[in-house]
């Protein structure tokens, strides 16, 4: 763990637990949890051969080298039980595309090696998710490859520079799927884009669902993004998503990810008058936005809607992800101005489903509610 160190305050020991080497941390980039440490050795070390992990498959064989509990280097073995596994262990800024393994992971193990049946370095091991704190089969190690990644531009460029699209992207749950008449859910929805940003230039809209980077099939969100995220700046990318159900081809040059990205705090509102959705959309309460409820909910004059004021828990719509503080922004493809314009769309649908625009706390998304006519 070099997080919180000084530079020249980190300790490395070897296999036979007696030789240690003062280390220096050449840099880290706590969004992957990788760190790149170099020591001043005597002799020569030996050094593990990289696989490539984007060509593991779920049930190849692996080893789990650490130091658990601290009672010396150890080996656990077993398989592959998934890959590309992301639950915010890192945040929400973190970049997540872990493999999943039951391979005995302990507290020590972590930052040790993840090696296939041939010995070549696949992963490092990260953490595991457990009831108990101890280890119940279900360990998280970093790809090689992202290591890799990272490994490079620190050494090269001492700092992590990520590529920048300009757009929020979102699951495609089978709902949206049907709603947007696409194929299946993969690929990223996009749920809205930012101006002036790569995706703006190009021409990119909400509700373009990408299904494809370069050449390479989209699975999902969390794969998109950690593609954009791996590019460098100023590179050239061509994307081809989804409009309408009609595919269609866009050539951005990405931008570089800013810094610090924009985040807005959610407080209780005061709406001028707040009213029941009524119709269609059941346990959901609207008011029109003012100037109070802007600043509380830190939402710009440039968004229009009605603002939801209350969500009753056992309801569909929270169930769907509507949530007080959301401003609904469109439904079923209309845009919606204020609180009168939401409740009349709401009371004209003749679907079994509402599909919302809303936006909530500095982003905006898609959502698929089901309505009264459409509940089981």
């Amino acid at each position: 763990m070099v997080d919180g160190a000084d530079e020249d305050g980190v300790k490395v020991s070897l296999s036979d637990g007696k030789t240690k080497y003062d280390a220096k941390v050449i840099g880290k980039d706590p969004r992957t949890d990788v760190a790149i440490l170099k020591i001043e050795a005597p002799k020569k070390l030996p050094a593990l051969t990289l696989a490539d992990s984007d060509k593991l498959e779920v049930g190849d064989v692996v080893l789990a080298i650490g130091n658990p509990f601290g009672i010396g280097q150890s080996v656990s073995s077993g398989i592959i039980s998934a890959l590309g596994r992301g639950f915010g262990i890192l945040g929400q800024q973190g970049y997540e595309d872990f493999i999943q393994t039951d391979a005995s992971i302990n507290q020590g193990n972590s930052g040790g090696a993840l090696v296939d049946a041939e010995g070549r370095l696949i992963g490092i091991n990260q953490s595991i998710a457990s009831p108990s704190g101890a280890n119940a089969g279900v360990g998280f190690a970093v790809p090689i490859n992202l290591a890799r990644s990272v490994m490079e531009r620190l050494v090269v460029d001492g700092k992590i520079v990520r590529g920048f699209l300009g757009v929020s992207l979102q699951m495609v749950t089978p709902d949206l799927a049907e709603s947007f008449k696409l194929p299946d859910t993969s690929g990223a929805l996009v749920g809205g884009v930012q101006p002036n940003t790569p995706a703006a230039k190009a021409g990119m809209k909400a509700g373009d669902v990408i299904v494809d980077f370069n050449g390479k099939r989209v699975s999902d969100s969390a794969h998109l993004r950690l593609m954009v995220a791996q590019t460098p700046p100023k590179t050239p990318v061509n994307f081809k998503v989804l409009r309408d159900a009609k595919e269609k081809s866009f050539n951005v040059t990405l931008a570089e990810l800013p810094d610090d990205l924009a985040a807005s705090g959610q407080d209780t509102p005061s709406p001028d008058r707040d009213d029941s959705s009524g119709g269609a959309l059941e346990g959901v309460e609207l008011a029109d936005l003012n100037n109070q409820t802007r600043r509380q909910f830190n939402v710009p004059q440039r968004i229009r809607g009605a603002l939801v004021t209350r969500v009753d828990e056992d309801s569909t719509a929270a169930e769907a992800g509507l949530r007080p503080g959301c401003v609904v922004m469109e439904i079923d493809q209309q845009p919606v101005s204020d609180l009168e314009t939401a409740v009349d769309a709401i009371r004209d649908s003749k679907g079994k489903r509402l599909r919302l625009w809303v936006y909530n706390q500095g982003a905006t998304q898609y959502l698929s509610v089901p309505t009264k006519t459409g509940k089981k």
